[in-house]
């Protein structure tokens, strides 16, 4: 008997065993009227109700539905009410500045925008066949009363669930200027959400806080796992420091995924707070993007009390790939020598299949891989070649853990976000003074690697503000470049090709690995 895999059997178990529960505490400091504690039978009317409002849009089966929003209750409805009927949701960065989103809804051919009420001005320049502003049409979208906030329950069209067909539509920055469609399949997000809660041990007794952006690979698939498993989720609209230590604290927190940004702010706020650390010896953290430094960790573990997991994986393998926990076998170290161990890049989760090749590059083979780049299949066919992804860092395999050394392709990872050098210098060679610009990403204890361009100008006084400010205007804020240097000239080979591992070696000396 063969069933299909359909991202609503997340949801449905949560209606069918977990029905009465709060599964959602929206954010209650947000532009539209919060949704409040919504339990998971609301929640999965909702989304019934939307799925619905779908078919009365004429909205296909594969049809796109690209959402633009802070983390908030009404997208982690989304991820259910587009995908489980069979359309394919489009979370994108809100960052993002608005040509790059203009892009992606283009190039994906949206047939529905959905975006935050901060976000409204997107309307202006972004188009799709059908635009709404969150919270501005629940009771049409979600069923929710304006008054009573009852849900007014429907019954969408059924769909015969395929679980190869895509189910999200996840747009990164790679090595190019544009950035590409991720295909993940119901398949993929499913396999990944449940290796994923098994890795971490979640349980019903949790409660889980969403600091980690939901466009970010869909969360992690945390949407998924928290909802099968009818864990509270607490929705964090903006990053704050002492903001994440209050919600822990008030709201019995015992899970969070976070960028190592996010932990530096933590720590930061944890410095000034009065009294007991909230959290403390039954709080875990998944740490993803760079592997934060040694010292982090140890202060993660000594002066937050908190549990510290690693993970690593990419948008294409929707992402978890290895993880790395504190075992057994460590107990009678140091407290410094278990952070050096828990600063790998982790063992391969369970389906995954590791290996560097021999000249260096990671490469993995899961059941939670891409299916393809969206309308891109050069793409698609360089990264997958001989049944491998190319994850494009450099790395090292041994005693079963994978580090990672180095990164091959031109990607800086910048608080958490892959920042494409090369767009970055687009938009620099536009400036009328750069005659000549390289941008690297420098080590950083605060945002992990510092966006940081070397320019060759033409002799024009120009200032590094000039710089920043000249890419503003075109770029989202954390592409910038926080760092401008400027040379006489930039090192190439005989055939004019940029040679950057001769611009990092200063700034990288003394680190034993090329990633921060």
């Amino acid at each position: 008997m063969f069933y299909p895999l359909n991202v609503k059997d997340f949801l449905d178990r949560a209606e069918t065993v977990y029905p009465d529960r709060i599964g959602v505490i929206d954010e209650p400091n947000q532009p539209a009227t919060p949704l409040g504690d919504v339990s998971y039978g609301r929640l999965a009317a909702m989304a019934r109700h939307q799925a619905a409002w779908l078919d009365g849009l004429g909205v296909p089966v594969g049809g796109r539905v690209a959402i633009v929003s802070h983390n908030a209750g009404r997208m982690l409805a989304s991820f259910f009410g587009v995908s489980g009927w069979g359309r394919i949701l489009v979370p994108i960065n809100f960052r993002l500045g608005a040509e790059e989103i203009s892009y992606i809804v283009g190039h994906c051919a949206a047939d529905v925008l959905l975006v935050d009420p901060e976000l409204r001005g997107l309307l202006d320049t972004v188009t799709a066949k059908h635009t709404f502003v969150l919270g501005e049409n629940d009771a049409e979208i979600l069923g929710v009363g304006a008054v009573t906030g009852a849900v007014v329950d429907a019954d969408p069209r059924p769909w015969a669930a395929d679980e190869n067909a895509t189910c999200t539509l996840n747009y990164t920055s790679g090595t190019t200027a544009r950035p590409k469609g991720v295909q993940l399949t119901h398949r993929a997000n499913w396999l990944n959400a449940t290796v994923f809660a098994l890795h971490t041990g979640v349980s019903d007794r949790d409660v889980y806080l969403h600091t980690l952006p939901m466009f970010h690979a869909n969360g992690w698939g945390m949407p998924y796992a928290m909802t099968a498993l009818g864990v509270p989720q607490v929705v964090l609209r903006k990053v704050d420091g002492a903001e994440i230590l209050r919600r822990v604290r008030d709201h019995g927190v015992t899970l969070a995924c976070a960028a190592p940004a996010v932990l530096n702010a933590v720590l930061e706020a944890a410095e000034s707070w009065d009294g007991e650390i909230p959290g403390r010896d039954r709080m875990r953290v998944v740490l993803a993007g760079a592997p934060p430094p040694t010292r982090t960790i140890e202060r993660i573990r000594a002066d937050l009390g908190w549990e510290f997991i690693q993970i690593y994986g990419l948008t294409e393998t929707a992402p978890l790939l290895t993880i790395n926990r504190m075992r057994s076998e460590w107990d009678d170290l140091d407290p410094s020598e278990q952070a050096r161990l828990l600063g790998r890049a982790g063992a391969p989760a369970i389906g995954v299949r590791m290996a560097v090749d021999a000249e260096g590059e990671v490469l993995a083979q899961t059941n939670h891989n891409l299916d393809a780049y969206w309308e891109n299949p050069s793409a698609t066919a360089e990264a997958q070649a001989d049944n491998w992804f190319h994850t494009g860092d450099g790395g090292e395999f041994s005693d079963g853990y994978l580090t990672i050394t180095d990164r091959k392709k031109d990607v800086i990872i910048s608080g958490g976000e892959n920042v494409s050098s090369i767009e970055v210098e687009d938009v620099l060679n536009s400036f009328p003074a750069v005659r000549e610009v390289a941008v690297i990403g420098i080590p950083d204890e605060k945002w992990g690697e510092l966006v940081t361009a070397l320019v060759v100008t033409d002799g024009t006084a120009v200032t590094a503000e000039d710089v920043i400010a000249h890419c503003r205007a075109r770029l989202a804020g954390y592409k910038c470049p926080k760092r401008v240097e400027f040379v006489d000239a930039l090192p190439r080979t005989a055939t004019g090709k940029l040679q950057k591992f001769k611009l990092r070696e200063p700034y990288w000396k003394g680190h034993t690995r090329q990633v921060h």
